[in-house]
């Protein structure tokens, strides 16, 4: 089959920094141009600003461009505290409105959220008329109604999830021998690729029902590379491009956004073009039938025009990246916060083996019986959520919220839930990890959406459909690793040395992944 795209270098974090801010430069050179027209248009609606939230004044042409940095959700964390938890910015031509308080959440997610709900889209988001059939970008309409009833009804039901546990329990026996045999020879693991393969093999065996993972397949030399792939996609689609925020140099793709995007959806279209294909040719039978052949079946029986191949191929387009990198993502901090807090692994440990047996394996639903577990993935999820910023929300019409302030048609929302999560007035001790405090009464707290103070997968009719599934692959991977072995950091290593340090696409991962070296006692 021919590939679609050549593969390309990929630049460094500080090569992404300084294609930005040339960008910038470069739209400043052109901007005079079109100075006249924006100065025109910036007057005609002051009287409409003033009914705007607080926000630092906008220079001319840039907005507040000047004052974010690669890391946005910090840069307007800073920005709120002298701003308050809902503030407008000027990104170049685009007026965002940033929520950055639960209260504030609560009012666009809940209360507003039938006008609010609908999405701005990056640029990248275009190749392959991607935001046109992919659920994470289309506004609330009927095909998103469509997908959306296949997510909840088809793919992450009860009945669904239930029928695919054989699946997931023979990946995690998988995951337990990997790390059994580095044990027994004391080699090191990178935590982030074993959980990645785990997740990946989970994703792969549920919708095509093969692994996918290089290191128990060799059906696709592109396999080793697939987490770099994955990564590649979540940082086009998070990064900054100046084309989304001026939107007349889209075209140019000064920064060769569009163009890495594009060999990035290559491989995984590559990919599903082959399993589809293959799958026509032998359909599988009976009840023992993966993902693609439901969406097959579906499609075949379905009434609607619109649900078609194409619809399906991008619908797992979005499941792979989705689930693979937020779910390790999380397993991947909740370790090293552990690693860093022996203590608390040690508890943790504890707890493990006194509800479930010492020589007894986990169970996927043991994580109910396992109060501390959850504990730390909620304390995980509170401090390093796997999207800091929830996809932007778009208003479909002016619209007042709380205090008297409008947001304008067409503003983007951003919802700062990596704020929200270190918000001192809500959370005592805001930035240390302490699973403790939801332990008793904090226990009530969950992340399912109705807490706006813990909202890491969004709230309202656009929360993360594949949540059911997300909140089962983190406890049982997490609490696998833990009640099967110790674990040190690797020699050299200090647990509060530990490096820490953020590295933000559209999902929040670790910048230095750590690595750690399981043993049995």
């Amino acid at each position: 089959m021919a590939k679609r795209g050549r593969d390309i270098e990929y630049s460094s974090h500080s090569e992404r920094e300084m294609e930005f801010t040339t960008s910038c430069i470069i739209f400043l050179l052109f901007s005079f141009l079109f100075s006249l027209l924006i100065l025109v248009r910036s007057l005609t609606r002051k009287s409409n600003q003033k009914q705007l939230p607080p926000g630092p004044k906008a220079h001319f042409l840039i907005g507040n461009l000047m004052e974010i940095g690669q890391n946005l959700h910090q840069s307007l964390a800073k920005l709120a505290e002298s701003y308050g938890p809902i503030m407008t910015l000027k990104l170049g031509q685009m007026t965002s409105i940033v929520i950055s308080s639960p209260s504030m959440a609560k009012e666009v997610l809940q209360t507003h959220d039938q006008v609010l709900c609908d999405r701005t889209f990056p640029d990248v988001a275009t190749v392959y008329n991607h935001h046109k059939v992919a659920l994470a970008w289309l506004p609330v309409c009927d095909l998103w109604r469509t997908l959306r009833k296949l997510c909840n009804n088809h793919m992450f039901s009860h009945k669904s999830l239930d029928s695919s546990y054989i699946i997931r329990h023979k990946v995690i026996q998988h995951l337990v021998a990997d790390v059994r045999k580095s044990a027994a020879k004391g080699d090191t693991i990178d935590i982030e690729r074993l959980v990645f393969s785990t997740t990946l093999d989970m994703l792969s065996n549920m919708i095509f029902s093969i692994d996918l993972s290089s290191k128990y397949s060799n059906i696709h030399k592109w396999g080793q590379d697939f987490k770099e792939t994955v990564w590649g996609i979540m940082e086009e689609a998070g990064g900054l491009n100046i084309g989304d925020f001026f939107p007349i140099l889209k075209k140019m793709d000064l920064q060769g956004c569009r163009k890495r995007m594009m060999v990035h959806m290559n491989k995984f279209l590559d990919i599903i073009d082959e399993m589809i294909e293959k799958r026509m040719k032998e359909p599988k039978l009976g009840e023992d039938i993966d993902m693609l052949q439901n969406f097959l079946n579906l499609a075949k029986e379905s009434e609607d025009p619109k649900f078609d191949l194409q619809l399906i191929k991008h619908l797992i387009l979005v499941l792979f990246p989705a689930g693979t990198d937020t779910t390790t993502s999380t397993v991947e901090w909740a370790m090293a916060e552990l690693l860093r807090n022996p203590k608390m692994l040690s508890k943790a440990k504890t707890e493990l083996k006194e509800v479930i047996g010492e020589d007894m394996e986990m169970k996927e639903s043991d994580y109910l019986r396992l109060p501390f577990l959850q504990a730390i993935i909620k304390e995980t999820l509170r401090l390093h959520p796997p999207a800091p910023l929830l996809l932007p929300h778009k208003a479909k019409h002016d619209t007042e919220i709380i205090g008297g302030f409008e947001i304008p048609k067409n503003a983007q929302l951003l919802v700062n839930v990596w704020k929200i999560g270190r918000d001192k007035s809500v959370w005592e001790d805001a930035d240390l990890f302490k699973p403790e405090r939801f332990l008793g009464l904090g226990s009530k707290v969950d992340y399912k959406g109705r807490d706006f103070e813990l909202i890491p997968f969004g709230s309202g009719r656009r929360i993360c459909p594949g949540l059911p599934l997300a909140t089962k692959m983190v406890h049982w991977i997490l609490g696998s690793l833990i009640h099967s072995f110790h674990w040190r950091l690797e020699d050299g290593i200090k647990p509060e040395t530990l490096n820490m340090e953020e590295k933000v696409g559209l999902t929040l991962v670790m910048a230095h992944p750590p690595k750690a070296i399981p043993f049995n006692q």
